[in-house]
């Protein structure tokens, strides 16, 4: 049904959306949350609209760094829980929006990530904020509402204040 992917793969592509400048940006999930995801995909509450993977991966990551404290939510799942599985536990590939992956990505360049400390990948950290986001509301009400959120934000985004 689901094809998995090596978990050695080097950085995410960038695929273009019609009329979205923007773009999704491709990433890799760990089975378990996938599943959950997959879930919530198939979920009666997820309707008009009915949200795709991009938009269900990007509300978790939202959600997670809507707190003031993410970086450090998302490190301990990963030094005390994701760190125990299996290394080849196998990754579906899925996408997110751009918006959200730069988040990402500024915590994978951070100096949490950095030596002496472990080094995470883009599927650990993306995956950690499916987790996070799992344990905080196994309904997936709170991502549903957040991918709406997400939407409006994209389609209409707040203009940022002219400079003199």
């Amino acid at each position: 049904m689901f094809s998995t992917v090596p978990t050695t793969h080097p950085a995410p592509s960038i695929a273009l959306i019609p009329g979205d400048g923007r773009g999704i940006v491709e990433t890799r999930l760990w089975v378990e949350e996938h599943e959950w995801l997959y879930g919530l995909l198939l979920s009666e509450r997820n309707i008009a609209p009915t949200f795709r993977f991009p938009d269900l991966i990007s509300a978790c990551v939202s959600l997670v760094f809507s707190h003031n404290d993410a970086p450090a939510h998302i490190f301990r799942f990963l030094g005390t829980e994701l760190v125990l599985r299996p290394p080849q536990t196998p990754r579906r590939r899925e996408s997110m929006w751009r918006r959200q992956y730069e988040l990402l990505q500024e915590l994978q360049r951070s100096p949490a990530n950095r030596h002496p400390n472990p080094k995470f990948q883009l599927d650990q950290l993306t995956t950690a904020c499916v987790a996070l986001s799992r344990a905080q509301d196994t309904s997936g009400r709170a991502v549903l509402e957040q991918a709406r959120r997400n939407m409006a934000a994209r389609i209409h985004p707040v203009p940022l204040p002219a400079t003199d």
